[in-house]
């Protein structure tokens, strides 16, 4: 009611807003929409909530932004134990200094890697505005706009200034381009308009986290529903700053319950004394069930399994220095995840399933309590389960683990896994790390013992690929890592990879490629293979466009001039590489051409640009 103000005003009806001021954006924003919820988009990032605050600059922000959001993250813990929290405190990072002002680099990559590798929530709680999160910049307008995480599109909850001041034409902000993001970022946002205060912020949040996740409910209300409610239990007037943007009836894409654990090396896990010690080789048996804890036995998939080591107890840093009217420094003392030491995959069939792997030698000895953490998605079917498991133990020593002496095995690629070593690539490829060792590869974060990757021989700023590292189905001992570079400079680039197994023994990679950036369609070895052939041949040829719609077009001709065949066809590929084109030798007329020596044009149109290229070649028919 806006009408009568001596009657608190009340939303009826949620509202959402998508924020479109032309078709194309538009058509792209319902496309997210619809990506959201395909087959594509399923995986164990549903499983995750990340929690940013900022740093303490004043004494009120101690308990008001750090405590505070650090009190929903142990409660969303709580209330629901299959979702994994991952806790990114600023002031628990090193502060660096620039020509700029203080920042927290770490804290940028921290945020980036966690939106990308996936997370189903975003809750940032500290100051801003339209051009990034914090004085410290730990979020910009362009870190927004360079998201890629197609597929795991987080909702962004940012209780701050003006972050996403949509009703500006004249001024992007930060929300705003995170949202418009085509091949990542938000698929909705809680986010503000306005100066917010930061009492209100710590009401709304608290608020926030018990509709947002549900508490109490197997089901919770969408984010839409679950804004209107908070404030409707809120009278200040600045709530009216805080906005839904997004579908107002896409729910959130939580997993049903339940997968569990039920045996651990073949013992029923209620009665399971083993240990997961390091350098052990352990075995996971678990099902799949429905609500009344009856296994699903037409339940065939695919299960995601990621085992974390005790909990962590970390403090922040107090890098501005700020102390209480005692004269004590404002350090907060919390609780975050364990270090993952084994994500992989295991086949479900019948609503049954098992996995197996070799503890890292890098856990903490002293025993205590870890975290298994499941993730069931059904073959052929919009549906997924989630579970969890709290009484595993994790710690000690195997003293009689076999020997292992040897480094695990490495590929690199770009794009995808046709690349050979010097190819061309765009200027944003993909890593493709493929890793095998006998018994497994550590991403448990040890001492000097991170998966890396080095770019151009710059040691300073390694790329720590942990997270996005996974074994594959039915088996630890080989595995995947997928991370996206970016804004690569044309030229010859050298990267170099460093991976350990459990045991700690490591190995190192190497790869070459050339970045001929996104704004120049090329074109390299061109070939066909087999060459002489008879009646069956490909061609091959590398480009600069992945994922890119491309018109391809092959003309074989005499050596004398005359056009014997035409081949046309669209592709897209994932990587930088085409073997679309077959040809079986035979002309326009399906008549059999004779024995020789052939030109042909390859011609690679973008249907983008309209740019084309085009190189010619010899082959030979038997």
């Amino acid at each position: 009611n806006l009408v009568d103000g001596t009657v608190e005003a009340k939303l009826d009806v949620v509202v959402g807003r998508i924020l479109a001021d032309e078709v194309p954006l538009a058509n792209t924003l319902v496309d997210k929409i619809i990506a959201y919820s395909d087959k594509a988009s399923y995986g164990n990032w549903r499983n995750s909530f990340v929690l940013i605050s900022d740093d303490v600059d004043e004494v009120y922000e101690y308990r008001s932004l750090e405590v505070t959001l650090d009190s929903i993250g142990d409660r969303v813990t709580a209330e629901k134990p299959y979702i994994n929290v991952k806790k990114i405190h600023s002031d628990a990072f090193r502060q660096e200094t620039s020509a700029g002002g203080n920042r927290y680099p770490e804290v940028n990559e921290a945020i980036i890697n966690s939106i990308e590798v996936g997370t189903l929530i975003v809750n940032y709680f500290g100051h801003g505005g339209e051009d990034g999160l914090a004085k410290e910049f730990i979020f910009t307008k362009t870190d927004g706009q360079n998201l890629q995480n197609r597929n795991r599109f987080p909702c962004i909850v940012t209780v701050t200034c003006e972050f996403t001041k949509f009703d500006n034409p004249l001024r992007e902000t930060g929300g705003e381009l995170t949202y418009w993001n085509r091949d990542g970022g938000a698929i909705s946002l809680i986010t503000t308009t306005r100066s917010i205060g930061v009492q209100l912020g710590v009401s709304f949040n608290l608020l926030l986290a018990e509709e947002l996740f549900g508490f109490g409910l197997n089901v919770p209300a969408t984010p839409a529903e679950a804004l209107a409610e908070t404030k409707n239990q809120i009278s200040d007037d600045g709530r009216r700053v805080i906005f839904y943007v997004g579908d107002p009836a896409m729910p959130l894409a939580f997993p049903r319950q339940s997968a569990r654990i039920t045996t651990l090396n073949d013992v029923p896990i209620g009665q399971a004394t083993d240990t997961l010690k390091a350098l052990s080789r352990v075995k996971f048996g678990g099902e799949v069930v429905d609500a009344a804890g009856n296994v699903l036995n037409n339940y065939n998939g695919v299960l995601e399994a990621k085992v974390f080591d005790k909990d962590l107890q970390r403090q922040t840093l107090a890098n501005d220095g700020v102390r209480d009217s005692d004269g004590n420094l404002l350090i907060m003392e919390f609780k975050t995840l364990g270090e993952v030491i084994f994500n992989g995959q295991a086949t479900i069939r019948n609503g049954t399933f098992e996995f197996e792997f070799v503890v890292p030698k890098d856990i903490q000895i002293p025993v205590g309590n870890g975290k298994v953490s499941l993730y069931a998605e059904k073959d052929a079917a919009l549906e997924d389960q989630t579970g969890y498991n709290l009484d595993i133990l994790v710690g000690g020593l195997n003293e009689n683990a076999p020997e292992d002496n040897t480094g695990p095995t490495i590929q690199l690629f770009m794009n995808d896994e046709s690349f050979v070593s010097g190819g061309i690539t765009n200027d944003s490829p993909f890593l493709i790390a493929k890793l095998e060792d006998e018994n497994g590869i550590n991403t448990a974060s040890g001492i000097g013992h991170d998966l890396i990757a080095i770019l151009d021989g710059d040691e300073a700023n390694p790329i720590v690929l942990n997270e996005y590292y996974q074994a594959d189905v039915d088996d630890f001992t080989k595995g995947m890592a997928n991370y996206k570079l970016r804004n690569l400079e044309e030229g010859l680039h050298t990267l170099t990879l460093k991976a350990w197994d459990v045991y700690n023994n490591s190995a190192t990679g190497e790869i070459q490629f050339v970045v001929f950036g996104d704004d120049k369609l090329e074109i390299q070895r061109v070939l066909n293979y087999p060459n002489p052939f008879v009646d069956y041949t490909e061609f091959w040829f590398e480009h600069n466009r992945p994922t890119e719609p491309l018109e391809i077009q092959v003309q074989v001709f005499t050596v004398t001039g005359k056009v014997v065949r035409t081949m046309n066809r669209t592709i897209m590929t994932d990587g930088g590489q085409s073997r679309d084109i077959v040809w079986d030798g035979r002309d326009d007329f399906g008549e059999r051409i004779g024995k020789g020596v052939y030109v042909y044009k390859l011609t690679v149109k973008s249907t983008l640009t309209n740019q084309q290229v085009e190189k010619f070649e010899k082959l030979v028919i038997l």
